[in-house]
């Protein structure tokens, strides 16, 4: 086994680095001034559409009054992935979607760039100064092993980490982060930020356990007799491929993945036309990523209507705002190949019954991916829809003192629900722990 603290680093000669921020960082100056224009509203309604439930009046207060490490001390007490958060949240559809502004057809508080801000920048004075903004408690003589680097996992760590508990991750990929590293697309967050979260993370005292597949290398049943209990965090299983393969296909998670992770990794030369199948914010990320890296002609097809995407509103609005295209109605029967090559991709109009081709030189498929436990033999109870069943106030399975959050529980959420489920989850095993050594 291989126990490291120190995230490995990334090929220097990435895709992903010519891929300019979508949403910038703040100045000083900037941060104060934005933050300085909230109405501290009560019972704000921000709070209330945040699912770690974060202080947001409260943080932003700070800011504005120039207190940037007390406002990530904020943050990072409701959710210890608020730097990835901020970036990658899509606060459209809460926090800043929620804001009182929207009321007053004015611009929101920007919400999600103060948290950068603010988690950015204390973590660079505590690097500079060595100041740390939590000190773990003395040691409980408690140890939880997590199952997958995921950023439920890693959540859950760190406040179990920071109680004094023994928290050891064992992941199989050996890069930890989860899509957070390999599947968020590069204008929102670069590979080199996850890594860095992770990595401060793991500084509070947690464990990585690098290289190690639970279910493979070691069974789950010798993680239960050796440890207190155990936190179940792995993502999805494989994505769907339709029964659509060959040259110039992708599943639309692995390209993802190549873009911000391979060292040189390049398109194809004469990717002129690409094709995405799918509806939902990773074929957004895709096409848009596609359009940014040049591909003179990127469409979506979506086997509905428009209004039936289940992307986010604002995924949708950017890819347009780079020239993507939208063709409704169209199911996917087979890919045509000529001389080796992607020549077009076949589709029947739903509505009227008639095949048609879509020229490409690339096709993505981003139509989701297969719940399941990846091959563990955890033995817990599992909802029809493959997911695994957890008590929703404690995140505990049908099985004793075993827990679990993140994709694995809600079939593929946003990041700041696995740091939700994490520090509930956490919660929930050190108040269980605190009963029993009070005799409850």
């Amino acid at each position: 086994m291989t126990k490291s603290t120190v995230s490995p680093r990334l090929a220097p000669n990435r895709l992903e680095r010519f891929f300019e921020d979508a949403k910038p960082a703040y100045s000083y100056a900037e941060a104060r001034i934005e933050a300085q224009r909230c109405l501290n509203c009560h019972d704000a309604p921000c709070v209330k559409h945040c699912p770690t439930e974060i202080d947001i009046p409260k943080f932003i207060g700070q800011i504005a009054s120039g207190n940037t490490r007390g406002a990530a001390t904020t943050i990072f007490e409701q959710n210890m992935l608020g730097a990835s958060c901020a970036r990658v949240c899509p606060v459209e559809e809460m926090c800043v979607g929620a804001c009182v502004y929207q009321g007053f057809n004015d611009q929101p508080i920007a919400i999600g760039r103060l948290q950068r801000h603010a988690t950015d920048e204390a973590c660079a004075d505590e690097r500079a100064t060595g100041r740390r903004l939590f000190t773990p408690a003395a040691p409980i003589g408690r140890k939880v092993a997590l199952v997958g680097a995921g950023p439920a996992s890693l959540a859950c760590a760190a406040h179990l980490a920071l109680a004094g508990a023994q928290a050891d991750i064992y992941e199989r990929d050996g890069v930890p982060g989860g899509l957070n590293t390999t599947g968020v697309a590069p204008y929102k967050m670069k590979a080199e930020s996850s890594l860095a979260e992770a990595e401060w993370l793991l500084s509070h005292g947690a464990r990585l356990i690098a290289g190690v597949a639970v279910g493979t290398d070691i069974s789950f049943a010798s993680l239960l007799d050796e440890y207190d209990a155990v936190f179940i965090g792995v993502g999805l299983a494989e994505v769907r491929t339709l029964d659509l393969d060959g040259p110039g296909v992708w599943a639309a998670t692995d390209l993802i993945r190549a873009i911000k992770t391979e060292q040189r990794f390049a398109l194809p030369p004469g990717v002129r036309r690409a094709v995405v199948i799918g509806g939902g914010n990773t074929a957004m990320d895709i096409a848009r990523e596609l359009a940014m890296l040049g591909v003179k002609k990127v469409t979506v097809a979506f086997r509905r209507r428009e209004a039936e995407m289940s992307a986010y509103a604002h995924e949708w609005v950017g890819a347009r705002s780079y020239g993507v295209l939208l063709r409704e109605n169209l199911r996917p029967l087979a890919v045509v190949h000529r001389d080796g090559a992607l020549y077009a991709a076949r589709f029947e109009e739903t509505d009227s019954g008639r095949e048609i081709e879509l020229a490409c030189d690339l096709l993505a498929l981003a139509v989701g991916q297969d719940v399941g436990m990846q091959a563990m033999e955890a033995g817990v109870r599992q909802n029809a829809n493959g997911t695994v069943w957890v008590d929703p106030t404690t995140r505990r399975t049908s099985v004793g003192r075993v827990y679990a959050g993140g994709d694995c529980i809600n079939g593929g959420r946003e990041v700041v629900d696995a740091a939700a489920d994490g520090r509930i989850a956490a919660n929930a095993m050190l108040a269980e722990w605190k009963a029993e050594k009070n005799g409850g």
